[in-house]
């Protein structure tokens, strides 16, 4: 399977690329930056065919498409590239945050990143939220298994088994949160974890879920 990700050389997106690679799939890892792309294509080691290009290489390229870029670019990213993404199953694994306010999580009008890029790209287009609690530091430790479950959220029963494929491929257990409604909650958990790595001097504390 070809995956695309919008936002690739950062941590999260160049730590999924780097366990989805090395599961066999074929990573197109995007960036504003072409030449970035190529290096950080270039360094990872893995199982299958990793590329750079730019986001919109991506986004055309990609079967699934995965998106990973900071919230400030999000809105605008997925407008440039909504045609690209039409009818294909996108993966949103933003974060709103500001550290400055006193809720740190800190969604935009529709409530969470991942109903914002349902909004912007449209019905055909099937958003899944996943990937919040797993952070970059455990996805780029390939030699270790993944501690935490791969919660994700979404409407459409074929897209969510599409994801959830992929995140057996990271190594982690993905456990179906609902409807997409949910991805506020998701994605608010990220903030408390990254509270939880403050307090008790820890980089990448995670969730598991008991009981099923």
């Amino acid at each position: 399977m070809i995956i695309g990700i919008l936002g690739g050389t950062g941590p999260e997106g160049s730590g999924l690329a780097l366990r989805l690679a090395k599961a066999g799939h074929h990573v197109v890892i995007g960036s504003r930056d072409v030449e970035r792309a190529r290096a950080k294509a270039a360094e990872i080691a893995g199982g299958g065919h990793v590329e750079g290009g730019t986001n919109r290489d991506a986004a055309e390229r990609g079967e699934i498409v995965l998106v990973t870029v900071p919230f400030r670019g999000h809105r605008a990213l997925l407008e440039e590239v909504r045609d690209a993404l039409a009818s294909k199953i996108v993966v949103d694994t933003v974060v709103p945050i500001d550290f400055k306010a006193r809720h740190t999580y800190a969604p935009p009008p529709e409530g969470s990143a991942a109903e914002e890029a349902q909004s912007v790209l449209g019905p055909t287009t099937k958003v899944v939220a996943a990937l919040h609690q797993i952070a970059a530091h455990d996805l780029a430790a390939v030699d270790r298994d993944i501690e935490a479950d791969g919660l994700f959220a979404g409407d459409d029963a074929v897209a969510k088994e599409r994801v959830a494929e992929l995140i057996r491929a990271i190594g982690a257990r993905p456990v179906d949160a609902g409807p997409l409604r949910n991805a506020p909650i998701l994605e608010s958990i990220t903030p408390l974890l990254i509270e939880i790595n403050k307090r008790h001097k820890v980089k990448s504390s995670g969730i598991r879920i008991t009981g099923i």
